[in-house]
């Protein structure tokens, strides 16, 4: 689950890492008392005005500027919110913004040298074990900084045993060419950033930048955290942080059906139990010369409901050409998906697509028998082979 910035801000500073102050308004009006209780609290006289989407490259966007007065406060958060941000990470479309994070200016002039740094912590799925992922080229793309200049980026893998260990921290700082006050607040900073990562069961915690100051303190001066939803049971607080409004409005409707649902850009919606299967029915569409509308995932509780939303749901996508639905029948029942798409097809009314159905397993001849003899437009595949030649028919 992604969450917005000053919501992973809040989060690191349970856990004592060192974020700059900010309030969050969703009215303009409210922009300059914002900004003069940070002045009062920090002493701060210029403040940054940052939209809060979930995406990034928003200054790229027009989404970041910095204010030197309260007029430029309320006058820069009264652009951008409401407006539709487009960054390199949205598309075309944008997002509306609606709301601002009104924030003290951390970049203030000094004794030392201001540096913008970069810090993650995220799963090394190949060997199973956390890793910090850290480099002195902050406040850029990380993915251009691996390719252009890979020497740049270090890796630190953790014990899962022992945790991050003082040793380790002290590396990062090293590495990162700290010295000094700025190094000891830096292994203060990893330590705080690697429990944050654990107890919160995130999937992701990202600092971009990284902020050490000109007074040698270090902030997150941008945060990216994404938590794990399987975890949420957990964390009660954390699920009430989710913005339906940031999510897309179909991936939001299948949530309301435990339906495992993820929109793409394709041409041929697919309906499928088990995320391997899935994966393959995605390859079959793209061999046969179409594209994924979608992943779904039906999972293995699948009743005739279930289907016939997530039939729906595809349904809602203008740009689906062709429905491929491919069930296994192992713990589901496919009379039962059989069924639903039966009786998604009567209520919805006229289906203008055509749909494939391949069902194995469980209950397949009873559940063939019922879409023979519905009487709808329905193509029936026994093979991966007989579904890819009538999706390369349909599309």
């Amino acid at each position: 689950m992604n969450i917005h910035e000053y919501q992973a801000k809040a989060i690191l500073s349970r856990f004592g890492v060192a974020v700059p102050a900010g309030i969050v308004i969703d009215d303009a009006q409210k922009a300059q008392d914002a900004a003069r209780e940070l002045q009062e609290k920090t002493g701060t006289n210029s403040w940054v005005v940052k939209a809060q989407i979930h995406a990034g490259g928003r200054g790229k966007g027009g989404g970041v500027k910095l204010a030197r007065n309260l007029d430029e406060v309320k006058t820069k958060a009264e652009n951008i919110l409401g407006m539709q941000l487009v960054t390199p990470q949205t598309g075309a479309a944008g997002k509306k913004v609606h709301k601002v994070l009104i924030q003290q200016d951390i970049y203030y002039p000094g004794a030392s040298e201001i540096r913008e740094l970069y810090v993650s912590v995220l799963l090394n799925r190949a060997t199973g074990r956390n890793i910090i992922m850290y480099s002195t080229e902050g406040g850029m793309d990380i993915e251009a900084v691996a390719e252009k200049t890979p020497h740049l980026i270090y890796k630190e893998e953790i014990d899962p045993s022992v945790g991050i260990q003082p040793f380790q921290a002290r590396k990062i700082a090293f590495n990162l060419g700290l010295e000094g006050k700025a190094f000891k607040e830096m292994t203060r900073f990893v330590t705080a950033l690697y429990k944050a990562y654990i107890e919160s069961d995130a999937s992701l915690f990202e600092i971009n930048p990284l902020l050490k100051t000109s007074d040698d303190l270090i902030f997150a001066a941008d945060a990216k955290v994404n938590l794990d939803d399987n975890a949420l049971f957990r964390h009660l607080d954390y699920a009430e942080l989710r913005d339906v409004n940031e999510e897309d409005p179909s991936e939001t409707e299948a949530s309301e059906f435990n339906l495992n649902f993820i929109k793409l850009n394709g041409n041929v919606g697919c309906m499928v139990n088990g995320a391997g299967l899935a994966m393959a029915t995605m390859d079959i569409i793209k061999l046969s010369g179409g594209e994924p509308a979608n992943f779904l995932d039906v999972g293995g509780t699948a009743n005739a409901q279930t289907v016939e939303a997530g039939f729906r749901i595809i349904l809602k996508d203008p740009s689906v050409k062709a429905i491929l639905i491919n069930i296994f029948g192992g713990i589901v029942r496919c009379d039962r998906v059989a069924q639903g798409v039966v009786d998604a097809y009567k209520s919805i009314g006229t289906v203008h697509v055509p749909v494939i159905v391949r069902l194995q397993g469980t209950n397949a001849v009873e559940a063939k028998n019922l879409i023979d003899q519905s009487g709808l437009k329905v193509f029936s595949a026994v093979s991966l082979q007989d579904a890819a030649d009538l999706v390369r028919k349909s599309v």
